[in-house]
């Protein structure tokens, strides 16, 4: 992850929405449109109520190419699978607050594995909950929905989050935003301090997946200059 610090703002494809009957098309038409990195929802049903895929599936598309890999883990026990996560050729591992309260030393364990760590909060979690250990992370992100689904609407909450959470943050840490981030939202989380963005139905709901990422970097571009 660290080789993309100087490429930001990136766009990071939630492979939630890909179509995984056609996932090696869908993975060149992210390519063409120049994706600098792929974003894995992992869901347990349990941590939230719906089941994605697990590092099986991750392995199969990790052979399919080679941009990194960000996965974010939505599960009730990630110290139990990271390494999982690790050995299925993710770049990055990120954890939810909510479920590890002390994740110091996990966050750790992920970094000995040869990923880059990150924090995530949910849109009721308060940026207090993970102070104590953003120095320790290379990603932090904010939940603008609550997880578990796709195609939520953005709650404008995670922007204040961002700008607090941005003063906190080195320059090479990634500030990232997840849910509902489209060409009516993007301008503003960029606004805010974001600098890594999830979209989901803003690509995958678009005939043109290059049209699609390159508009939205246009608004941040607009949004920002």
């Amino acid at each position: 992850m660290k080789s993309l610090l100087g490429k930001r703002p990136l766009i990071a494809p939630s492979m939630l929405k890909c179509d995984f009957a056609n996932l090696q098309a869908d993975i060149e038409k992210l390519e063409a449109a120049h994706a600098p990195l792929l974003h894995m929802d992992v869901m347990d049903g349990h941590f939230v109520p719906n089941l994605s895929y697990g590092a099986l599936v991750i392995e199969r598309i990790r052979k399919c190419t080679e941009l990194p890999f960000d996965a974010h883990l939505m599960i009730s026990d990630p110290e139990k699978y990271y390494q999982d996560y690790a050995n299925a050729g993710c770049d990055a591992i990120t954890i939810h607050i909510e479920a590890v309260p002390e994740p110091g030393e996990l966050l750790e364990k992920i970094r000995a594995a040869g990923c880059s760590p990150g924090l995530v909060l949910n849109p009721d979690t308060p940026v207090e909950a993970i102070k104590p250990w953003i120095s320790i992370c290379d990603l932090v992100l904010v939940m603008s929905v609550n997880p578990g689904f796709g195609g939520q609407k953005f709650m404008p909450v995670a922007l204040d989050k961002l700008s607090a959470i941005k003063e906190l943050l080195r320059d090479d840490q990634f500030l990232s935003i997840d849910g509902g981030v489209a060409l009516e939202t993007i301008g503003e989380c960029a606004q805010h301090g974001a600098d890594l963005f999830v979209c989901g139905s803003s690509i995958f709901d678009q005939a043109d997946y290059s049209e699609a990422v390159s508009g939205l970097l246009a608004e941040i571009d607009h949004k920002t200059r």
